[in-house]
């Protein structure tokens, strides 16, 4: 290892009590990351994902925001929470998962391309630098890999489908889509530019990050004001004071992680079953996962021969709809840099599953709660038979 890794006090790490636990992209809590990166990254507000994505440096698009409410929570990756009754790191910012590892394993996945072919990947931004667009069409024209452009928020923004009078405006959270020379093989008749340069199908990636109660803004300024205060061991000093990384830090709002992401994801695997798309892949941190298991029914996950899963008694062979299933590791990578992500679980599912397991399994489990009684029914008799005793 070429970093230090502060643990924070034992007794006090193991509280309940929620806190941040990577700034700017390093790990502060339940152990502080002490390498030279993570100084460098944290003194100069910078992104370290948003950075590696785009080749050049990038501050924290929170630093600089001018709605005070967003710059209270600059910095701001990931909180570490234990309302799944164990601790886990908790995602809040959609750019921690930017991870190349990841997303090259995703790409290859939707658009069904072996090991042994190359894969380049870049955000669209990219094409607006001379030199990198220079570097992206000889990849392309070179015939050696296959290419492909993605769009992100704060990485050439947002695609979706608009309103309409019959149905509800939707942005998709990343959408992929390769380009091909003109004249290779593609299912797709679209248009030219002056390059030689055609679309080919896209896909989409969605990931479920998670809305937290109240505010970050005593923890962003405590940890903003001791990293001012001891600029040489700023964090040894947090990990002997990790109360720093937690005031006023309060948990996530599970049940509102699954009823906001539900009915998006289930319309998003329905919507992108068109010929000009591969599926649509939904991303989900472990500890939501985790808290989605009672609005699922606690579903039967059956592994298959390739190590995917599937969902419930669903056999689908070739799913073009998938939930990867991540975490975050505790410590930070060998290079200092930021914690690496780790796939939990790939599972191949499909909305009309999706729907039994939320919309059939769930509700069927929550009347049969008490055996073969209706769990409503019986609540009723015992509530009434205080006024009641010969109630039957």
């Amino acid at each position: 290892m070429t970093e230090s890794i502060f643990d924070a006090q034992p007794d006090y790490a193991k509280a309940n009590r929620p806190h941040v636990s990577e700034w700017f992209g390093h790990r502060v809590f339940p152990v502080v990351s002490g390498s030279a990166a993570a100084l460098r990254d944290q003194r100069a507000h910078r992104c370290p994902f948003l950075t590696e994505a785009l080749g050049l440096p990038q501050r924290c698009v929170k630093s600089h925001e001018t709605d005070a409410t967003k710059r209270n929570s600059a910095g701001v990756c990931t909180i570490s929470s234990t309302s799944n009754r164990i601790r886990q790191d908790w995602l809040v910012c959609p750019f921690r998962a930017l991870d190349e590892k990841l997303l090259h394993e995703m790409v290859r996945r939707l658009f069904k391309i072996p090991d042994t072919e190359s894969v380049v990947i870049r955000p669209a931004p990219v094409l607006d630098v001379p030199e990198q667009r220079t570097q992206v069409l000889s990849d392309l024209r070179g015939g050696g890999a296959r290419t492909f452009i993605y769009y992100q928020g704060k990485l050439g923004g947002e695609i979706g489908l608009p309103r309409t009078p019959a149905s509800p405006q939707f942005s998709f959270d990343v959408t992929v889509v390769e380009l091909l020379q003109q004249g290779e093989s593609s299912s797709i008749s679209t248009g030219l530019d002056g390059e030689g340069i055609r679309l080919g199908k896209y896909g989409v990636i969605e990931l479920q990050t998670t809305d937290t109660h109240g505010s970050y803004r005593q923890t962003v300024e405590a940890l903003t004001n001791a990293l001012a205060l001891h600029p040489a061991d700023f964090h040894r000093q947090l990990a002997d004071n990790p109360e720093w990384a937690g005031k006023k830090v309060e948990g996530p709002n599970v049940s509102n992680v699954f009823k906001r992401t539900f009915y998006q994801v289930a319309f998003k695997f329905q919507a992108t079953k068109r010929a000009e798309s591969v599926g649509c892949i939904l991303v989900l941190p472990k500890p939501v996962w985790d808290s989605w298991q009672p609005f699922l029914g606690a579903p039967s996950v059956p592994k298959q021969k390739d190590g995917t899963y599937r969902l419930l008694d669903d056999e689908t062979s070739d799913p073009r709809d998938w939930i990867y299933v991540f975490d975050v590791a505790q410590e930070s990578g060998s290079d200092g840099g930021p914690a690496p992500l780790a796939v939990d679980m790939v599972l191949g599912t499909n909305a009309e599953t999706l729907s039994k397991a939320a919309l059939d399994v769930a509700p069927r489990k929550a009347v049969e709660g008490q055996g073969v009684n209706d769990a409503v029914r019986t609540t009723l008799l015992k509530r009434l038979r205080d006024y009641l005793p010969g109630l039957d």
